[in-house]
């Protein structure tokens, strides 16, 4: 599993017009400690830019009212030290070389999340060198996290329990984590919306539902504490 990145203080505007992209990409930059703003079309970029000039933004070219190859026009006049990571279908390589004159980096569809992330993080190395000149990605250490015999290794990101460990994904482990803080309180969907995908307003969604389902499959083998359901208010570990 990919440890977190040093994204604290760095803002990314993921453009991309496909809801269930968009929200991979917001989750695993979260995870990843950067700030993330999204936008479904040129004019919402637009406003955003306006708003927060972001450090990085996540570009894709085929947009519902425009192209991203002219928004990225746009950014390198009014924002030039913003990073641009074109995130496009397009994979022709007169596509590719062109998108590379007008951005810092070109990712074709399908993707690997990993990938986007480090990429994304190599080119704010690049362009958002740190203050003091250093690129250390050193993190402090923090104790585990316990609840009935689960260990969460805030350092390693790692899951264990009776010494078998678990390999979850970002948000699995984010996910356990706020559950296992909450000991056996039950929490409702709004607030894993809220901290573990920093969604401020509870969308008809199935996110939650859906990385339950995997959380409790992977962690069935361990005997780890069940999580359980109080329908019509959340969730949490027995």
């Amino acid at each position: 599993m990919s440890q977190p990145s040093a994204g604290e203080g760095a803002t990314v505007l993921v453009v991309e017009d496909e809801p269930s992209i968009a929200d991979v990409l917001a989750i695993a930059l979260r995870y990843h400690r950067f700030r993330v703003l999204v936008a479904s079309s040129v004019r919402e970029a637009r406003t955003h830019v306006a708003g927060t000039r972001p450090d990085a933004v996540l570009l894709d070219v085929m947009l519902p009212d425009g192209d991203g190859r002219l928004l990225a026009r746009e950014l390198r006049g009014s924002c030039p030290d913003t990073a641009i990571v074109f995130l496009t279908a397009r994979d022709a390589p007169a596509e590719i070389v062109g998108g590379l004159g007008l951005g810092d980096d070109y990712i074709t569809k399908p993707f690997n999340i990993d990938e986007v992330v480090a990429r994304v993080g190599a080119v704010l190395r690049r362009t958002r060198p740190a203050a003091d000149g250093s690129e250390s990605d050193v993190l402090p250490s923090a104790p585990p996290l316990r609840y009935q015999g689960l260990e969460l290794d805030e350092t390693t990101y790692t899951v264990r329990r009776e010494g078998r460990q678990v390999q979850l994904t970002p948000t699995e482990y984010a996910l356990l984590r706020f559950l296992v803080r909450n000991g056996g309180r039950v929490v409702t969907k709004e607030q894993l919306l809220r901290h573990v995908w920093s969604y401020e307003h509870a969308a008809e969604s199935t996110v939650v539902e859906t990385y339950i389902s995997y959380l409790r499959r992977k962690l069935a083998p361990l005997g780890a504490p069940e999580i359980t359901t109080r329908r019509g208010v959340g969730y949490g570990l027995a």
